[in-house]
């Protein structure tokens, strides 16, 4: 199968185009003018330059694929506080994309945070049923472009995914941009670390290893997956990070040890066939990854 990846060259994208290739998959890179392609040279069949918002690469883009997916996102928008833009680029443009893609199988890296608004009703478990509500613009931004892939699906019979990570972590071609980065500096730099709250977290191995999993799969059509393996406070992290630096550190762990909602990935184990288990133990296994790449990019980071 042949594969169109938007935002191929980022964190998430640089491990779908990985995952897509030890699949057999072709792959078609979407990347920016900007964008580093190193990373990605000996696994991209065709590279196309350009943003997914932009009506002239859609054809390019889609030559001789099979499926779609779409993971590309325009942050300086979002950023600047520019809604117009945020909607005519990532609302519209991303709407556009999915026309273009016509039959063609479009997988959407959506988000957790279609949600924020947990209602007493559900009892703090929340499944891929329950009605979204989400609690700012890049979360209803990506609500909105899932009932769009709904209507897709209903009016023409496009097959559609919905992939939902919460905080995804593993090392980021940018290492500095990888979750624990800021841990581990406080940390040697012996600061108190206390910052309170937590997560919900899953390894970015697993959201691609189950986005893959939707092509060609047939349970996967039209379906939503959320994607959560544990939650971990931050004070969690700074732990495991001292153990592993081999120091005493100063951690605030006074924030609650367990969320008050959870998220339920029965289907992704049972329709993709990834079981969203590595809890603690992922967590350190990155943040040992983590750590020793610091060391070899700079051994006084």
């Amino acid at each position: 199968m042949n594969i169109a990846i938007t935002g191929a060259s980022g964190f998430i994208g640089a491990a779908l185009v990985r995952e897509a290739k030890a699949h057999g998959h072709g792959v078609v890179a979407l990347v920016r003018k900007t964008s580093r392609r190193d990373h990605l040279e000996s696994l991209v069949d065709r590279f196309v330059v350009g943003t997914h918002e932009e009506a002239r690469v859609h054809a390019e883009l889609l030559d001789g694929v099979d499926a779609v997916i779409h993971n590309s996102f325009d942050w300086n928008s979002l950023k600047q506080g520019d809604l117009v833009e945020h909607m005519r680029s990532n609302l519209v443009g991303s709407i556009d994309l999915l026309q273009a893609a016509g039959d063609r199988h479009f997988v959407y890296m959506s988000s957790i945070a279609v949600h924020h608004q947990m209602h007493p009703d559900w009892n703090g478990r929340i499944n891929e049923t329950h009605p979204l509500r989400p609690g700012n613009y890049y979360g209803a931004l990506k609500a909105a472009i899932e009932a769009h892939m709904w209507a897709a699906n209903a009016e023409r019979g496009q097959p559609v995914s919905a992939i939902r990570p919460c905080g995804v972590y593993g090392l980021d071609p940018t290492l500095q941009r990888s979750i624990g980065w800021p841990i581990i500096r406080r940390l040697r730099a012996g600061d108190r670390f206390d910052r309170a709250g937590g997560g919900k977290f899953v390894h970015v191995d697993d959201v691609a290893a189950a986005t893959i999993a939707c092509l060609g799969n047939e349970q996967a059509s039209p379906a939503v997956y959320n994607l959560v393996d544990c939650y971990a406070r931050w004070g969690d992290w700074a732990t495991i990070t001292a153990e592993l630096l081999g120091i005493e550190a100063d951690i605030d762990l006074s924030s609650p040890p367990a969320p008050k909602n959870m998220f339920e990935s029965t289907a992704v184990r049972e329709d993709l066939g990834v079981s969203l288990d590595r809890g603690f133990g992922g967590i350190r296994d990155h943040l040992e990854a983590l750590i020793a790449a610091a060391d070899a990019a700079s051994p006084t980071t």
